[in-house]
């Protein structure tokens, strides 16, 4: 059975997922117009940039909903946010500044919660203001179909009859207007803005261009660090965890995960921690670019990385940053729920993260600039005098290192062998200047 409705489904019910924005208001107005019974769901993520989410139900029955549904989704969000970090599943770096795929895990919580609470509602038909070019228009179709195997999808953006009406946002504010609602289009910005509690994602119109910087963007997590006028001063943040949980902020405990994020968001958020401009591969393999803000999930992470790094082995922390890699991509994709991410997921969190248990000690400083000034845990594997450079007792002597290195005699020689079989075979140049060592067959040429 076809489960992508190309037309409107007339005198039938159906859910949008409705942000209030002009792009699903004017989506919704229209198909009520059109003879479809449409019915809004909005997602509370706790937006940095949404002002008040109860106004929006109401908005949505004003342009037509014939039901409007409000769904907390704030505490999913986070737990799910926490469960990426204790996992490294972020897998879009450059230079070591890390996006934290906060929209993603946002799709995840929304596409799932809210097509759970229509079909609560006996709807089984649903769509949002995603396009066709992105991301989101598969992880919403993944996330709802894994919530309601009966769904069916309907989204605007893939109705070409829709998009003949009202193809631009032009097009839609004048048809809102014309309805009658006074739908102004606001200032435009030179980029647009997605946001949850956890991140903020800035994209297209002017930063498709590569030539135009972070300075345009506005921040609404955090200050603009790069701009000398805004004074910004060293602050020194304590972070615990437990069991691979955030715990505390400067000596504060926090029982409600929601209410941490929020509080390390306000730390980091002081200083510009988390942005990041990322240049990356969306689902179809066509590159993308945006700049992000996690001034939350960033200073978090510095305190979890450093206690994985202290408490951990080099083995285990090798196989924690590729599984990692592996589940951010999968994460992206919007298969944070599938088996493969499930495993991956629960294999870090049960091996890995139980075991982060500790306080870590920052300094921040101006956007990502930061320094560790004290890192404690009573799981500890660093332990200062096996490797002190102080004379006295240590925990083994030159002896034993002699030993250990007479060992390696073996690999060393059978790695020479190897190099020789190379040189005969010509894969490597047997010139003097070559920075690989000369076989005794090089020197008899």
């Amino acid at each position: 059975m076809t489960t992508i409705l190309k037309d409107l489904p007339i005198g039938e019910r159906v859910g949008i997922a409705f942000s209030g924005g002009l792009d699903t208001s004017a989506a919704l107005h229209w198909m009520r117009q059109k003879g479809a019974v449409p019915y809004a769901y909005t997602a509370n993520l706790g937006q940095p940039d949404e002002p008040d989410y109860d106004v929006i139900p109401k908005k949505a029955k004003e342009y037509g909903a014939e039901g409007a549904r409000l769904v907390d989704c704030r505490s999913q969000l986070v737990a799910e946010g926490i469960a990426a970090l204790q996992c490294g599943a972020f897998h879009v770096t450059t230079a070591g500044m890390t996006y934290f795929n906060t929209t993603p895990i946002g799709r995840a919580v929304t596409g799932t919660m809210l097509v759970t609470a229509m079909r609560e509602d006996g709807i089984n038909i649903w769509g949002d203001g995603s396009t066709y070019k992105g991301n989101d228009i598969e992880r919403f179709y993944r996330y709802g179909l894994l919530a309601n195997p009966d769904l069916k999808i309907y989204k605007p953006w893939l109705d070409a009859t829709f998009i003949d009406e009202l193809g631009g946002r032009a097009e839609m504010s004048e048809f809102m207007n014309k309805a009658g609602f006074a739908y102004k289009m606001s200032a435009e910005k030179a980029y647009s803005t997605d946001s949850n509690m956890l991140g903020a994602t800035h994209e297209a119109k002017d930063l498709e261009e590569l030539s135009t910087g972070i300075k345009i963007v506005n921040p609404i997590m955090g200050v603009k660090f790069w701009d000398e006028s805004v004074e910004i001063k060293p602050e020194v943040v304590t972070i615990r965890f437990e069991e691979g949980r955030p715990v505390a902020l400067n000596g504060q405990t926090f029982s409600d995960e929601v209410a941490l994020i929020l509080e390390a968001n306000r730390i980091g958020g002081r200083h510009g921690l988390g942005m990041c401009d990322q240049i990356e591969n969306r689902i179809i393999e066509a590159k993308s670019r945006g700049i992000y803000e996690a001034p939350g999930m960033a200073l978090l992470f510095i305190a979890y990385e450093r206690l994985v790094t202290g408490i951990h082995n080099e083995d285990t922390i090798e196989q924690y940053r590729i599984n990692g890699l592996r589940l951010g991509r999968l994460l992206y994709q919007g298969r944070w729920f599938d088996p493969q991410a499930l495993m991956l997921r629960e294999s870090t969190q049960r091996w890995i993260a139980s075991a982060v248990t500790g306080e870590v000690t920052v300094e921040l400083r101006r956007g990502n600039d930061y320094s560790l000034l004290n890192t404690e845990s009573p799981n500890l594997t660093y332990e200062a005098e096996r490797l002190t450079m102080e004379k006295g007792d240590s925990m083994f002597t030159a002896n034993d290192r002699i030993g250990q290195l007479t060992m390696r005699n073996l690999d060393i020689t059978d790695t020479r062998g190897k190099l020789g079989l190379y040189s005969k075979s010509g894969l490597l140049s047997k010139t003097v200047t070559n920075a690989l060592p000369q076989t005794k067959e090089d020197h008899q040429d």
